[in-house]
């Protein structure tokens, strides 16, 4: 099967040669990478116009209006592969990754949808400061019938073509850049859940994360999350669903319980305060947009009545 690999990008210009470079290292024998730019300046396109003199299987589109849902649907229209897989920009992946999409699907047809590994590099393993990663332990299915859970991390997914012409693109009031900020790959895998589609947990998909946040950036990283993760619950909960509505309280009950506890000094763990916050936030925000009920889509310019 034939490969789209989409790399998202806006700004960092310092760390996507190295994202580009190890894909293009990859031994898997159809593949093809589009990286979709929205960065200020063309400091990145000089990056990864020099890779592509040498290898013309990448490909290089520039979007003026940022937003990682805009970027990761351009990609999709702009690419043929049966297979698309999708990376971060601070991600450096093995030279198997494409190739053990492609198997991982092929070894099961009833995926519609991957998610793997997001691991931390070992040059920043005594490195002050928090990178977000993804441990699956082992391979499992998501859907109605295996049972569900989001569960999912947008620096290493793949899915099939063949998914996005039944359910349509990625929500683009969600994600970075856009103005609900985040989870749009978790609105994504739900609306999946819902069409009867399948998603696969597959450990052997690993990418190395050098997102490393400060212990200063990290506070608005998580608040970014949590606006995302409030208004995502929250759209399918304006559109009657009642699972998105036990989903989000049971989110919002276990953290808010988990704060209890910490401020009773039973349990300690950090805070997430910020988080619990910016769910609510993401709540109201919600209200702020139309939605297309049969699509499960904000209306991004339509403001709500």
């Amino acid at each position: 099967m034939h490969v789209s690999v989409i790399i998202p990008t806006r700004n960092r210009p310092d760390l996507i040669g190295n994202a580009v470079g190890s894909v293009l290292r990859n031994t898997y024998p159809d593949f093809d990478i589009l990286v979709v730019d929205q960065s200020d300046d063309d400091q990145t396109a000089k990056v990864v116009q020099r890779l592509a003199a040498d290898h013309p299987a990448l490909r290089y589109l520039h979007l003026n209006r940022p937003g990682l849902s805009g970027a990761y649907n351009a990609g999709v229209r702009e690419t043929r592969g049966q297979l698309l897989a999708f990376t971060d920009d601070d991600c450096v992946a093995p030279p198997d990754w494409v190739a053990a999409v492609a198997r991982a699907f092929s070894d099961a047809p009833a995926a519609d949808i991957l998610y793997g590994q997001v691991l931390l590099p070992p040059a920043l393993a005594d490195a002050q400061g928090i990178v977000p990663t993804l441990s699956i332990s082992k391979r499992r299915y998501l859907s109605q019938r295996d049972g569900f859970q989001i569960y999912g991390m947008g620096a290493n997914f793949a899915a099939r073509r063949e998914l996005f012409e039944r359910i349509g693109g990625f929500d683009e009031a969600l994600g970075g850049g856009g103005p609900l900020r985040s989870s749009q790959d978790f609105d994504f895998q739900y609306r999946v859940y819902l069409a009867g589609g399948t998603t696969l947990l597959c450990p052997d998909v690993q990418v190395d994360h050098y997102g490393l946040r400060t212990s200063a950036q990290w506070p608005s990283t998580l608040y970014a999350y949590g606006v995302g993760d409030g208004a995502f619950y929250f759209k399918h909960v304006r559109c009657g669903d009642l699972l998105a509505l036990r989903l989000l309280l049971n989110q919002l009950l276990r953290l808010g319980a988990r704060e209890v506890l910490s401020s009773l000094r039973i349990r300690q763990r950090a805070s997430k305060m910020v988080y619990l916050r910016a769910c609510l936030v993401g709540i109201r925000e919600s209200l702020r947009y139309e939605i297309d009920a049969g699509k499960r889509l904000y209306r991004l310019g339509v403001p709500a009545a």
